[in-house]
């Protein structure tokens, strides 16, 4: 299943969120909008939370 959705970028890591490929580490399947990710969710790289990813 493709997606359109928005890739968002961690400000201080450069991690990519792309919901395509969901966040297999943290338990996100593929699909789900980062808008739709839960609130304590935090990067798989460095750690911080939703608050400190931009659109790319």
């Amino acid at each position: 299943m493709a997606t359109t959705e928005k890739k968002y970028v961690c400000r201080d890591c450069g991690y990519v969120y792309d919901p395509a490929l969901g966040d297999e580490s943290m338990g996100i399947p593929k699909g789900v909008p980062f808008d739709a990710l839960p609130p304590d969710w935090l990067c798989s790289i460095c750690g911080v939370g939703k608050g400190d990813f931009v659109p790319w």
